[in-house]
C-alpha cells in the first residue's frame, strides 16, 4: 500500500474560462486534465495552458482544490 504522504500526488487541471461562464447559458461540459506533479519542487497550485474541447482553443488550466 502506498502511504498518504507520498512525494508525487495525482492533481486535475481545470478550464478557467468553462467555469467562469454563467449557468443560464446552454453548458457545452468542463475541460479537466489530470496529471502528477512533484509536491516538493511545485508546492503552489499549477497552471498550464491546454486545449479546450469545450471552448475548442487553448485556454489556462489550473489545478483543483481537493
Amino acid at each position: 500500500m502506498a502511504k498518504s504522504k507520498d512525494v508525487r500526488v495525482t492533481i486535475a487541471l481545470e478550464c478557467t474560462s468553462c467555469t467562469g461562464r454563467e449557468t443560464g447559458a446552454k453548458s457545452t461540459g468542463i475541460s479537466r486534465y489530470t496529471t502528477r506533479k512533484n509536491r516538493r519542487n511545485t508546492p503552489t497550485r499549477l497552471e498550464s495552458k491546454k486545449y479546450c474541447f469545450c471552448c475548442q482553443k487553448h485556454t489556462n488550466h489550473k489545478e483543483l482544490k481537493k
